[in-house]
């Protein structure tokens, strides 16, 4: 288990809230789906995540274990902005950054390129709702609420249906085995 690296969770929330120039394209859902997607990437292709943050089950997705916290800090420390507005019916929390320094010398060129594809698809791609779905994969679904969602669980997101060619592939694995 990867253990959190505070100053990089904290600075990539600031960077990805410093991205989100209109308030409007970051909400607290597709904040979360931005961390979630560059965490869960970057480990897919690395082995571990960016951040190592863990991330837990909730009813929009995988949220960041120390997402409050954090954002708390940043209001706080008046890096970001956290407002509420009415998004048709719903209470929607829009976030901003307030000073763009987000310290990006804490991540690679590469993680940085990660985390825009991850913002750029999330944000400007997406609805809150529509990222939500894509997000509800198989482990999500059996998680229970609140339950952790390892980042290597990412590799079990898709479950296909089992054909003659994989139950030939099985079957010549035993018998080689054998």
């Amino acid at each position: 288990m990867e253990k959190l690296d505070w100053e990089k969770f904290k600075g990539l929330v600031h960077y990805i809230c410093d991205k989100a120039a209109d308030p409007a394209v970051l909400g607290s859902v597709k904040l979360n789906k931005v961390l979630w997607y560059s965490d869960s990437i970057h480990y897919m292709i690395h082995g571990e995540s960016i951040t190592g943050e863990t991330y837990v089950k909730r009813q929009h997705g995988p949220v960041p274990r120390h997402i409050v916290r954090t954002i708390n800090e940043l209001v706080s420390e008046n890096k970001i902005a956290r407002g509420r507005v009415d998004y048709f019916g719903f209470v929607k929390t829009e976030f901003v950054a307030i000073s763009a320094d987000a310290d990006v010398s804490i991540f690679s060129p590469e993680q940085i390129k990660l985390v825009d594809a991850a913002f750029e698809h999330v944000c400007m791609n997406h609805t809150a709702r529509s990222i939500s779905e894509e997000t509800h994969g198989v482990i999500w679904k059996i998680a229970e609420m609140g339950e952790e969602i390892p980042l290597s669980t990412v590799f079990a997101s898709d479950v296909g249906e089992i054909d003659e060619t994989d139950l030939d592939w099985a079957k010549k694995g035993l018998a080689e085995a054998a």
